[in-house]
């Protein structure tokens, strides 16, 4: 899904004084109860949403959902009442301030609806943004917010996805909204719409993308510690965990953080959090939730354990796949509050459910978005010796720009110009969905995203794609990274001559998207990792003293080098 700006205007206005709140405009009925599918008409063919479904996946009437880090509220109408607007030009009452305006949205009439339309802000300016959106029943479902099992239609419920989506155009930072006019557009529907709040004060310390679904255990009231490690440090913590791509919802019972002493075993008790003031929270399918900040000096460089109390019966969870890090797995019970680690005897190699640490102050964070090489596969397991980490260590020990936080967003297999995961259901590959599919949520959304560095595609020259198609794709992230305020950059595809995929046909593509990058001005700097590990005397391959084992990774000392060929001028990002 693509979304940005329209061409940047900034002009007087009025301050929103007849806008309505969306509620009162409420003219659709998308909603039905499953014994009575007649009472309502989504699409103008008499199918609508089952309420059933929706309360299985946690979207209960006037439940909030936070979505790439928006609050939204699903409408707090009965089924077989008015709970949507068709998109006509209405003049929409918002407040708040922030860096996104999220809708959560869906398209009738079987393709993209969307259309231009203005923010008005109580100071007199107003901003423009395009906002499309795709089809609740033919959409992608690797962009969706949650898919639903079924569709109710006058003649009985049809077993097929019905999708709902949460599509974000840019604000202009700083100016409190005051009114949004819809587009005018057909078959466009908005369920609610809010600004999505800056994260002012918080830098993002670590992160993971989620790569997909995956079947576990099942767990049943166990205790999950998974070890994860800083890039920066700072008084306040925050933790985000999210039920991306799931069906259902998942509780979190208890969940605490400590500083890591070796293995399991936390320096000091452990800590609990809380969600809401409430020691545990209901994570409803397709959304996240942040926990409530936390007075805890969180050290730069060092391990933290997050441990979570899952008190029912999970099968299946949200997960990043390649950790290269052990994590814990408790027998019964909840164990979140142990510093012992004698509770916990079985491994984990993912990490499901967490997805972020963000610690109080700083300057901001960079984002990584990458495959497997990002990921650290070819890297020392346990050792924290992925690219990222060494460039968070150079980050750490300079004075020349700001400590940036480091957030690894790399997805082993991750390509640019095809999904590896449809985005929904449980995951044959670990490869996630597509880079562009995946920008809004593991980039734009990420805490205080300054700079964005693409080091992408290799994964797609080995299975066939043109250099056309991925610089095609690159242009899209460069574009929607520049539409947010983000200094983009790019990085060189690496050579991986001698990995079975990695054709001299493969190669030729991989050499004219390098060539693109080097002299294309659509990023804000290219960091040239092709030079950096490529054989001299064979440029297609990786120089032997870099190459992990299978010619396609490098392993730590090549991602040492890497991580230390960056300038680290290039990373300042916007202020």
């Amino acid at each position: 899904m693509s979304v940005g700006p329209a061409p940047a205007a900034s002009a007087r206005t009025g301050t929103g004084a007849t806008a309505l709140p969306l509620e009162r405009l409420f003219d659709n009925t998308a909603v039905s109860d499953d014994a009575r599918p007649g009472a309502a008409d989504f699409d103008g063919s008499g199918a609508s949403l089952s309420a059933r479904d929706l309360t299985a996946a946690g979207w209960t009437p006037g439940r909030v959902l936070t979505v790439q880090g928006a609050r939204l509220t699903w409408p707090r109408r009965r089924p077989g009442t008015p709970d949507n607007v068709r998109a006509a030009g209405q003049e929409v009452r918002v407040g708040g301030t922030g860096d996104a305006l999220a809708f959560l949205v869906a398209g009738t009439g079987g393709a993209e609806a969307g259309g231009p339309g203005t923010v008005s802000y109580r100071d007199g300016t107003r901003s423009a943004y395009r906002l499309t959106v795709p089809d609740w029943r033919t959409g992608p479902l690797a962009t969706k917010a949650v898919a639903l099992p079924h569709v109710n239609t006058r003649g009985g419920r049809l077993t097929e996805r019905a999708r709902l989506y949460v599509v974000t155009v840019p604000l202009n930072g700083g100016h409190e909204v005051a009114s949004v006019r819809l587009p005018h557009a057909a078959g466009l529907h908005v369920f609610a719409l809010s600004a999505r709040a800056g994260a002012d004060g918080w830098t993002g310390s670590w992160a993971a993308g989620t790569s997909g679904v995956q079947s576990v255990g099942p767990w049943t009231d166990r205790t999950l510690r998974l070890v994860v490690h800083t890039s920066a440090g700072g008084r306040r913590v925050r933790l985000r965990f999210d039920n991306t791509f799931a069906g259902v919802p998942v509780r979190i019972g208890r969940a605490s953080v400590a500083v890591r002493a070796s293995g399991a075993a936390a320096r000091g008790t452990p800590v609990p959090l809380t969600f809401g003031r409430s020691p545990g929270v209901e994570i409803p399918a397709g959304a996240q939730v942040f926990s409530d900040p936390l007075a805890f000096e969180v050290p730069a460089d060092a391990g933290l354990l997050v441990s979570f109390h899952l008190p029912g019966t999970v099968t299946a969870a949200p997960a990043h796949r390649l950790a290269q890090q052990r994590s814990y797995l408790s027998e019964p019970g909840d164990h979140t509050a142990e510093s012992s680690p004698a509770a916990y005897p079985a491994t984990l190699t993912t990490w499901p459910l967490l997805t972020g640490v963000d610690v109080g102050g700083g300057p901001g964070s960079v984002v990584l978005l990458g495959d497997s090489i990002t990921d650290g596969a070819g890297s020392t397991r346990d050792a924290d010796r992925r690219w990222p980490d060494v460039l968070a260590t150079r980050l750490r020990s300079q004075h020349v720009v700001p400590h940036y936080g480091v957030l690894n967003q790399g997805i082993s297999g991750n390509r640019v110009v095809a999904d590896s995961y449809a985005g929904d259901g449980v995951a044959a590959s670990p490869s996630g969905v597509s880079a562009p599919h995946r920008f809004d949520r593991d980039v734009l959304a990420q805490t205080s995203a300054r700079t964005a560095v693409v080091f992408e595609g290799v994964n797609d020259v080995r299975w066939a794609a043109t250099a056309g198609q991925v610089v095609a794709g690159l242009r899209e992230l460069a574009r929607r990274g520049h539409a947010r305020g983000l200094r983009m950059l790019a990085a060189t595809i690496t050579p991986c001559g001698g990995e079975a995929r990695c054709t001299a046909g493969a190669d030729a593509e991989r050499v004219a998207v390098n060539a693109w990058l080097r002299r294309t001005d659509v990023f804000d700097g290219v960091l040239d990792f092709d030079a950096v590990l490529r054989d001299p005397a064979r440029p297609g391959r990786l120089l032997p003293a870099y190459d992990g084992g299978d010619h396609l990774h490098p392993g730590d000392a090549g991602l040492a080098a890497l991580a230390k060929s960056v300038n680290l001028e290039l990373l300042r990002g916007r202020p």
